[in-house]
């Protein structure tokens, strides 16, 4: 890689997100594009903006670090420096697989390590494929997924446990979700990309960037111009797919091309 390295800070805490931005103002070959305070925020940013470089936090609510990576998987994963507070164990995992880690409270010298560290990954060519030492040390220090069977949301005073089987299909609307089961819908304050990587994605499926469908519900597919599909379910809802999510929908309905 030659020129300016690209980097997005994701961290929940806001002094944290401040002390690497401070550090960074330090490297005159480093532009920060952006800050995260969540792992979902985090997803959506980084398909958004693609960065070169992530410092990511481990231990963050609702969606780790970890969780993150996983969902963008290692083709979109840039490179990452971890930033945690894990004890001595997790941090020798980090140092088997080589990827570098921060580990709180950090130094400058051990930041400017780390942003060194970087620059060097950095330079491996593109054809050399996914960094496998990301692969390596999701294997290690990540539990097998866990899909949730049933999405909370509220309902006044109480709470609703939805099951996500009854769920027809998942609609974006701005920071919300609505969820459509039946003749009712939901809403619940999360983005669709956040919810797409807590979903199964062998019984979901993206179609557009505002609508998850739930594969079982899919009756029949009709093809339009230009890479997009009429998605018809099982009750008759009728759902436009979006021309970038083409192959994505081939590849799970083992449609022709």
């Amino acid at each position: 890689m030659t020129g300016r390295i690209r980097v997005l800070i994701v961290d929940d805490e806001p002094p944290a997100r401040r002390r690497i931005r401070d550090l960074l103002e330090e490297e005159p070959d480093v532009d920060v594009v952006g800050e995260c305070r969540d792992g979902a925020q985090a997803v959506a940013t980084l398909e958004a903006v693609a960065p070169d470089l992530v410092f990511l936090d481990v231990q963050m609510p609702e969606m780790d670090g970890f969780e993150v990576v996983r969902a963008l998987g290692p083709e979109r994963v840039p490179a990452v420096v971890f930033v945690t507070a894990y004890d001595r164990y997790a941090v020798q995992a980090f140092e088997v697989h080589a990827l570098d880690y921060l580990l709180k409270p950090f130094d400058r010298e051990r930041f400017r390590a780390a942003v060194q560290r970087a620059r060097e990954a950095l330079r491996r060519p593109p054809e050399a494929g996914p960094d496998p030492r990301v692969t390596a040390l999701l294997e290690t220090l990540q539990p097998p997924q866990r899909y949730p069977d049933r999405i909370p949301v509220r309902s006044g005073p109480r709470i609703r446990l939805v099951p996500v089987d009854e769920v027809e299909y998942f609609r974006a609307e701005d920071n919300y979700v609505r969820l459509c089961v039946g003749e009712r819908t939901h809403l619940v304050r999360e983005t669709l990309t956040g919810l797409e990587a807590r979903l199964d994605p062998a019984r979901f499926l993206r179609i557009h960037r505002s609508l998850i469908v739930n594969r079982a519900r899919i009756r029949e597919v009709e093809p339009l111009f230009a890479g997009e599909y009429v998605v018809t379910l099982a009750d008759g809802t009728r759902l436009t797919s979006g021309r970038s999510f083409r192959d994505r929908i081939r590849d799970a309905l083992h449609l022709r091309p």
